[in-house]
């Protein structure tokens, strides 16, 4: 078997080929991860925001919140149903919610719908991880409001002490700053329920109602009557059912990845198997004389294409080192139900190292492999006679 280390030392005296097959290589490693860690970031703050025990409740037949109403009485009733978790304080985790998608304006003068929520205080013991990280939380009929994180760098009048501004009679004070764990929460506005019910004059109806029940008894059977009792007659969907299917939009987003990765890695190929395709030709000597001393096609084989792979999974490393910085950034995407902006974090997952790896792989084995048959093909004496 060749050593190792006559690759390592072709790879070090060929360095500018080298280095530019590498840097090729990590950069199509990676613009592939830049692409899946949207959609790995998109799947996750919709797969968090589920708890096991959560109920949504929306109107018969609805597939989302923007079209899911019903009225407040009924919403009231759901309320004072029996089986319903509480929290430490002894306060039912169950409330009612009203959505609002008017136009906000970014920081760059853009515009984009946004999605803004009445909340009851219940609502954040609903929400994964919800706090407040700066300022304070907002007071009851006072038009204030908590915004995430994220948004806030992004929306004008959007940072704390500032006023979000949509339109003649809907405007909120910003007073405080909220993560969520990453979920969907983090993408949305909220305030108080009766503000936004005053200033939209949508008085007497609810988007939704969220709940969590007591136990795993109690979930099926508070379940059970939502569906079916005369009284209500409402789609009581688990919430990990719910954004499972709000998680279609990131479909696209998958498929148009995978096209463009795939695009990306041929590319990749040939530029690799351009590299050694002129390596053999600069070492046909050097081939012709492991011949002869030897060396056996299949080593021959194994050692380009050795350093074909050597060559890719140099590039393919500094492709993800390069993601690394990503994870702290924060993009923006479109709800492709409601087209209210989304806000993604970058995440550096199982997803984005698979796909990293296996583009490195193919660059490396199928870019190193015609050349390297090309080099074990090659007649000991015609080698040896190159000058």
């Amino acid at each position: 078997m060749i050593p190792l280390k006559y690759n390592v030392r072709n790879l070090r005296v060929r360095w500018k080929t080298t280095l530019m097959t590498v840097l090729g290589t990590g950069l199509v490693v990676w613009s592939s991860c830049i692409l899946f860690g949207l959609v790995e970031g998109l799947e996750h703050s919709l797969k968090v925001s589920g708890d096991p025990l959560d109920l949504i409740i929306l109107r018969k037949g609805s597939s989302s919140e923007t079209t899911g109403g019903f009225i407040t009485a009924t919403a009231d009733e759901i309320l004072n149903l029996s089986g319903i978790a509480r929290d430490a304080s002894g306060q039912a985790l169950a409330a009612k919610e009203l959505l609002n998608i008017p136009i906000a304006t970014r920081t760059d003068g853009s515009t984009t719908n946004i999605i803004i929520r009445g909340v009851q205080p219940a609502s954040r013991g609903l929400r994964p991880d919800f706090k407040i990280v700066a300022g304070r939380d907002f007071e009851l009929g006072k038009g204030e409001c908590i915004v995430s994180r994220s948004l806030s760098r992004r929306f004008r009048g959007a940072e704390i002490g500032g006023l979000l501004y949509f339109g003649e009679k809907e405007q909120y004070r910003v007073v405080g700053l909220f993560t969520a764990g990453g979920s969907a929460a983090e993408s949305e506005v909220w305030c108080d329920l009766k503000d936004l019910e005053h200033n939209t004059g949508r008085d007497g109806s609810v988007s939704c109602v969220q709940l969590r029940a007591a136990s795993s008894p109690d979930y099926n059977r508070l379940q059970q009557t939502l569906n079916d009792d005369p009284r209500f007659k409402l789609a009581a969907i688990p919430e990990s059912v719910y954004f499972e299917s709000q998680s279609r939009s990131s479909l696209f987003l998958k498929a148009a990845g995978t096209m463009i990765a795939i695009l990306l890695t041929l590319g990749a190929m040939f530029s690799a198997a351009n590299t050694m395709f002129a390596a053999v030709s600069a070492r046909t000597r050097e081939i012709g004389t492991m011949r002869a001393i030897g060396f056996s096609q299949f080593d021959i084989l194994i050692s380009f294409m050795g350093e074909s792979l050597i060559l890719c999974l140099m590039g393919g490393a500094l492709g993800l080192l390069a993601t690394i910085p990503l994870n702290a950034l924060t993009y923006e995407t479109s709800n492709l139900s409601n087209f209210a902006s989304v806000s993604v974090s970058f995440r550096f997952g199982p997803l984005v190292a698979g796909v990293a790896i296996a583009m490195t792989l193919a660059m490396g084995l199928f870019g190193g492999m015609f050349p390297a048959l090309r080099a074990v093909r090659l007649d000991v004496i015609s080698a040896l006679r190159e000058l």
